[in-house]
């Protein structure tokens, strides 16, 4: 089987430029538009990939809050255009800020999921190799994120703007 053949017809025809957002109507379509590629990688996982499904549903769950939250809802920009900066941000600031509880584990599950998800467009040919490698690397500098929840958990005496300078998460797009 090449790897062509396995590009699901959801995916084979798929333009990347229908997950532009410039509307509240983009982002409810672009929304739906990554619901559905990730039912897609989910079947990758189980049916080609062999993972237990409960697993590759633990995948796909961290693909999907740092997709559908950060990337769409919150960044309003195009998961295809996404790069390691961005993953660094939502890692390193928006998940810290944005989550009652942050913790490694769950940071470490939801980055999983995020590489997985950039290995699979990859496999797909709708991101680069170079991209997927770089997000990828992002995903995996654990380290820096768990000591960035605890610096965030030591914040004493107007420390905040120090801390957030160390990360800067930038500005959304426009919506």
């Amino acid at each position: 089987m090449t790897a062509q053949s396995t590009v699901s017809p959801l995916l084979k025809g798929l333009d990347k430029s229908a997950f532009h957002i410039g509307s509240l109507d983009d982002e409810v379509r672009v929304d739906k538009l990554c619901t559905d590629l990730l039912k897609h990688l989910l079947q990758h996982l189980t049916k080609q990939n062999g993972l237990e499904p409960e697993r590759a549903g633990e995948l796909c769950h961290g693909a999907d809050y740092f997709l559908r939250e950060f990337i769409i809802g919150d960044r309003q920009a195009n998961i295809f255009l996404v790069d390691a900066d961005q993953v660094r941000q939502f890692a390193g600031h928006w998940y810290i800020i944005r989550t009652l509880e942050p913790n490694r584990a769950e940071l470490g599950d939801i980055l999983d999921g995020v590489a997985t998800c950039y290995a699979f467009l990859n496999k797909q040919r709708l991101v680069s190799d170079q991209k997927a490698a770089e997000v990828a690397k992002a995903c995996n500098d654990l380290d820096y994120y768990a000591a960035r929840i605890e610096s965030f958990w030591a914040i004493e005496n107007g420390g905040f703007d120090r801390w957030r300078a160390e990360c800067p998460l930038d500005e959304p797009g426009p919506a």
